[in-house]
């Protein structure tokens, strides 16, 4: 589970199911002409209003959020956990509506219940519910709902494709040495003063005896002005391989920052965490580094 791919529509939707609890706790009826001091039942005095709203919207809440922090969240009859989520936020939703209409019940039928209405509890319960359920649906379709809750924290410099971290991935600034080891350094030979070459070793630019020569330079660059950089993502995006297969090799996740190491048309050819590359598609909206 990573908590970073949490939407800002996400943290709206747990606000409201911590205030739906902190309602549910609190007076379900308003009686006219009762004392404060009265012992009023909560919200989880009424059956109806516990199944209906408090659980509903609860578990409605739960179920969205967990859609979007698991990697690849399960299916329940050919839909996802997020769906089933925002059908029990509208229901809950919907029933507080009702209880906000006819608090009593069927009590109030023949006219003896006048004085009751709904009270804090259900009140609180109805903007609760309306606001979860609204932030469940508008999540996929507003791109201020989709941002990401937790921003990314920014790397320190920029790393050549190619090199070592010195504090684990994300954190560049590690020296690479050439095969052979450079000169200078105990137990290598090195020039004299001056810059010239000793007797005996290679001149620069011929490859030294026993060793394949270096491809042409040409052959090293990726092709245009295009530098490596880092990036994250706002929005979990699939990563596929890059021989063109449409099954997605890996996921990159809101708030960790990945390494593009080549551009191809529109896509990036990006490096995960653990070292797999792949093709990056939906660019759109990605924060560099």
């Amino acid at each position: 589970m990573n908590i970073r791919s949490l939407t800002r529509g996400d943290g709206v939707v747990i606000g409201a199911a911590v205030l739906l609890l902190i309602a549910s706790f609190l007076d379900i009826y308003s009686i006219e002409g009762v004392s404060d001091s009265a012992d009023i039942p909560s919200l989880w005095g009424s059956g109806p209003v516990v199944l209906g709203v408090v659980l509903a919207g609860v578990i409605g809440a739960a179920l969205v959020v967990l859609s979007h922090a698991v990697p690849q969240p399960k299916k329940v009859a050919g839909l996802d956990l997020g769906q089933f989520g925002i059908a029990f936020t509208v229901f809950a939703a919907w029933c507080a509506l009702g209880n906000i209409f006819d608090p009593a019940g069927a009590f109030d039928n023949d006219g003896g219940l006048d004085n009751v209405s709904a009270g804090t509890g259900l009140i609180l319960a109805l903007v609760a519910t309306l606001v979860m359920a609204a932030a469940a649906v508008a999540t996929p379709l507003l791109p201020a709902l989709k941002g990401s809750l937790i921003p990314a924290a920014r790397p320190a410099a920029p790393q050549p494709y190619g090199g070592q971290p010195q504090g684990g991935y994300g954190y560049p600034g590690a020296q690479q040495q050439p095969y052979g080891g450079q000169p200078g350094q105990p137990g290598q030979p090195g020039p004299s003063f001056g810059g010239q070459p000793q007797p005996g070793q290679p001149q620069p630019g011929q490859p030294q005896p026993g060793q394949p020569q270096a491809p042409q330079q040409a052959q090293a660059q990726p092709a245009g002005d295009f530098s490596p950089f880092w990036f994250a993502v706002p929005v979990p995006r699939p990563l596929f391989a890059e021989d063109g297969s449409p099954t997605p090799i890996a996921e990159l996740a809101p708030g960790t920052w990945y390494l593009a190491v080549e551009q191809r048309g529109a896509n990036l050819v990006a490096q995960t965490q653990d070292g797999r590359r792949g093709v990056l598609q939906d660019t759109s909206g990605i924060q560099r580094g």
